[in-house]
């Protein structure tokens, strides 16, 4: 039986350009990019061509300005805490907001054991945090402001840009953690105004394991390893050649088919959103209706645990989410969900669908059909359901 993997935004299958182009990497035994003789020159040239490919898919304003890393969590955890270290004289005020990934929110727990200050701004019910309460929480001794650009729960986009234009215009250093919306909709980075981006390869169907930093030029950051003088003596150690020669084909893929790609799964969400009252009642939807990205949706049917109804639905050989990979095994409610106002009850019931090129609207059929019957059935046995419904 097929499996409906509607779980793409914990990571997404490789395009067969991606996968092709890694097996003949693999195959081309490549040396070390950092090493002087004709071998390593020539692994150096293939290193610098995906710098070139995943700088064009942000616009960045030279390739110089990538810089490879293990993934989002070590991107994230190098904006902030690099860029703490590297301005702490300046001052130690930090501004992020209340739904930030656990990567950003643990770093700066970190930062704030070592004495820095943490303003935490919250968003509106949509999800959405107001640029004008970043303006007021900037401080003398603010030195950085860190705001994702999309949320990896509820797919709601942030207002980047405006906040971008306030930072710029106040000297603080702007981070944003990009790491679900590129390849998936439009990132320009001069546009936005950040000083650096967080990505991940495997969220525009390139390997796991990589990733890369964006840092504008002139943008202080302290080093998080200590080592050898590869990434422009940013990041020591050597680079993974094999996942970076991959990333750098899917980014090239990503630019490509932005546009085709969006329609196509904004295509799908919506087929799913329109029909879902048909299928499943009293159930929330905590994605913003106008500003997210175009193939996550996140859904709080009420009354149930969403843990039950993933399980249910994998015997069904459907995958689908109840929060960020990241924070899965957690028994605590999504602070992401509380954020935007869900009791603790509908938070600890969500489902996080995220839709892939890989899937048709006959997956969409199947999964309204397989998660109605779910719901049913546990809501049929829910204490909470039946205390307000009656039995039948």
């Amino acid at each position: 039986m097929k499996v409906i993997n509607l779980d793409h935004i914990s990571s997404n299958p490789l395009l067969p350009e991606v996968k092709a182009a890694m097996i003949e990497a693999i195959n081309a035994d490549y040396a070390n990019p950092s090493s002087q003789h004709t071998p390593g020159e020539a692994a150096a040239t293939f290193l610098e061509k995906a710098r070139e490919q995943v700088a064009g898919l942000i616009n960045s304003a030279t390739p110089k300005e990538v810089v490879f890393t293990s993934g989002g969590t070590e991107s994230n955890n190098h904006a902030v805490k690099g860029v703490a270290l590297a301005n702490m004289e300046k001052g130690k005020h930090i501004i992020t907001t209340n739904i930030e990934h656990n990567s950003v929110i643990r770093s700066l727990k970190r930062l704030q054991s070592q004495g820095f200050q943490i303003t935490s701004v919250s968003v509106d019910e949509g999800g959405r945090v107001d640029p004008r309460n970043i303006a007021d929480a900037i401080r003398k001794d603010t030195i950085l402001v860190s705001v994702m650009h999309s949320n990896n729960e509820t797919g709601t986009i942030q207002p980047i840009q405006e906040i971008g234009e306030i930072t710029r215009k106040n000297k603080v250093i702007f981070h944003c953690d990009a790491v679900d919306s590129v390849g998936m909709v439009p990132v320009d980075v001069r546009q936005l105004n950040v000083d650096l981006l967080s990505f991940a390869s495997n969220s525009f169907y390139g390997p796991t394991g990589v990733g890369w930093l964006y840092i504008r030029k002139g943008t202080r950051v302290f080093p998080m390893l200590d080592g050898g003088v590869q990434e422009g003596n940013k990041r020591a150690g050597t680079e993974n050649l094999i996942g970076i020669i991959g990333m750098g084909v899917a980014a090239e893929a990503a630019a490509r088919d932005l546009k085709t790609r969006m329609a196509y799964l904004s295509g799908l969400k919506e087929k799913f959103l329109r029909a879902l009252p048909d299928y499943v009642t009293e159930c929330i939807i905590n994605t913003h209706p106008e500003f997210s990205l175009p193939h996550l949706v996140s859904i709080s049917p009420r009354y149930i645990e969403g843990e039950s109804v993933m399980l249910m639905l994998d015997d069904e050989q459907i995958a689908v989410s109840t929060r960020s990979a990241c924070a899965t095994g957690s028994l605590r409610a999504s602070h992401v969900l509380l954020s935007i106002g869900l009791s603790h009850a509908d938070a600890q019931g969500t489902l996080v669908i995220a839709f892939g090129v890989d899937n048709t609207e006959e997956d969409v059929d199947t999964f309204l059909e397989k998660l109605q019957k779910t719901v049913k059935t546990l809501r049929d046995i829910s204490p909470l359901y039946q205390k307000i419904h009656g039995a039948g």
